[in-house]
């Protein structure tokens, strides 16, 4: 298993965490204790996901034209998923301290949302649009923007103690846990990601080599072999 396959490995548990724990009939069979912890556990396989993207996309990091870009996403992703680690525990300690704790999911931190979505927004502008994968940075976006709606859904209203609309947080973080895992799933299948500098980089170069062939030199390379 490479190390795309790894860190899409890490992503693909810590989305279906998410995409699992907002469901109300999960959390009336599990019980808000383990609920909390679903959530907290899969913020943690985020943070796993966040550092190994972290150290492929290090590496590259000055490496046009891929490489800063790649990084930067990288890094900011990281510092969100630690602040989702810090909304995740508060989570779980509030559920096994408060018995009558009864919320069906926690809203994803404001400043974890934010910083996913600037990410999302650095790998939207600073990958390729076309070729194998060209989809994932712009679902990948879109999964930030829906975390970020439902960390504004989910604010606490501190007049009435309230959440501002539940419902749509709950609904906006499945979807955007959706969107992480269809590109998590594609990484682990195929071992190819958007994510990677490296492997863009690499691209690119077989990219120009095989333009820098000749009519006849492809030619050639595509000519069956002599029976003789």
């Amino acid at each position: 298993m490479n190390r795309e396959r790894r860190m899409a490995a890490l992503f693909v548990l810590g989305s279906l965490c998410f995409v699992v724990g907002p469901f109300p009939g999960y959390a009336r069979l599990v019980g808000a204790q383990a609920d909390a912890w679903t959530f907290f556990v899969g913020s943690l396989f985020f943070t796993g996901g966040g550092l190994a993207q972290a150290l492929i996309a290090h590496p590259e990091r000055r490496t046009a034209p891929a490489g800063p870009g790649a990084w930067h996403a990288a890094a900011v992703q990281l510092a969100g998923t630690l602040f989702f680690n810090i909304t995740t525990y508060r989570a779980v300690h509030t559920a096994l301290t408060n018995t009558s704790y009864d919320r069906v999911v926690w809203r994803p931190d404001a400043f974890g949302s934010t910083c996913f979505l600037i990410s999302g927004v650095i790998a939207y502008r600073s990958s390729p649009r076309s070729g194998p994968g060209a989809w994932e940075p712009a679902v990948n976006l879109l999964g930030c923007v829906l975390f970020g709606i439902a960390a504004i859904a989910g604010y606490v209203v501190p007049a009435s103690g309230s959440d501002l609309d539940l419902a749509a947080a709950n609904v906006t973080t499945v979807l955007g846990a959706a969107c992480f895992l269809a590109c998590a799933a594609a990484t682990l299948r195929t071992g190819r990601t958007r994510k990677s500098p490296r492997l863009l980089r690499l691209r690119a170069d077989i990219e120009r080599e095989r333009r820098r062939l000749t009519p006849a030199a492809r030619a050639v390379g595509r000519r069956p072999p002599s029976r003789s």
